[in-house]
């Protein structure tokens, strides 16, 4: 492989998926958030009034859902954890302190994007049958009021979960050097391959793997 040549990393699609999902969390987001607190009621503006946030925020969560669970089916082969995953993790203060060649080879994603990845997966779960039960204008009035204000709780921790999730996610892209334009441009550098996921790079070296996402 020519040193100098840089790697897809995620093809045209995906990265438009991935931003498809972005653009969804943040508007859910900023609409939840106006109708968690009367503090926060100001962001309602954003989407028209209370009523209109009222409306809109359940179209978006299901928005979000269908596009993220397209990317989900994308990436979730190479999410699936290893052996070496569970040494990866035994590992995590040497990735704390950037000590990376003391850390066992890792594949297209390491094992702290993975948990990541089935947590996000099991906040958007909790958000979408507990939304199923409080969306008022559908759903609501088959639940009892208990049922209601569980599913309420239930909505509101895991949105905080998921909002804490993406931060550290977004925070690692920035973090890891070089990361922000495999999304952007889809490629990485051959350094970055070998220096963050070697077996990954390995198996590019060699042929065996394919851009398929």
């Amino acid at each position: 492989m020519n040193a100098s040549r840089e790697i897809v990393r995620y093809t045209a699609p995906t990265r438009i998926n991935h931003w498809l999902v972005a653009i969804g969390f943040v508007l859910a987001a900023l609409s939840g958030l106006a109708l968690f607190h009367p503090a926060l009621f100001w962001l309602s503006h954003l989407f028209g009034g209370g009523p209109w946030t009222r409306i809109l925020h359940p179209f978006i969560g299901l928005f979000m859902f269908i596009v993220f669970v397209l990317l989900a089916l994308k990436v979730g082969r190479d999410n699936r954890m290893q052996a070496a995953d569970w040494t990866w993790l035994r590992h995590a203060r040497d990735v704390v302190a950037n000590r990376e060649q003391d850390l066992p080879e890792v594949g297209r994603y390491n094992a702290g994007q993975k948990l990541l990845y089935f947590l996000i997966v099991l906040c958007l779960l909790v958000l979408l049958l507990s939304g199923l039960v409080i969306w008022r204008a559908y759903f609501s009035l088959y639940f009892s009021i208990g049922l209601v204000r569980l599913a309420s709780v239930l909505h509101a921790i895991a949105a905080t979960v998921l909002v804490c999730a993406i931060i550290v996610h977004i925070y690692a892209a920035i973090w890891v050097k070089g990361s922000l334009r495999a999304m952007t441009r889809g490629t990485v550098t051959p350094g970055w391959a070998w220096k963050h996921h070697r077996a990954w790079f390995r198996e590019v070296a060699r042929g065996a793997a394919k851009p398929r996402t």
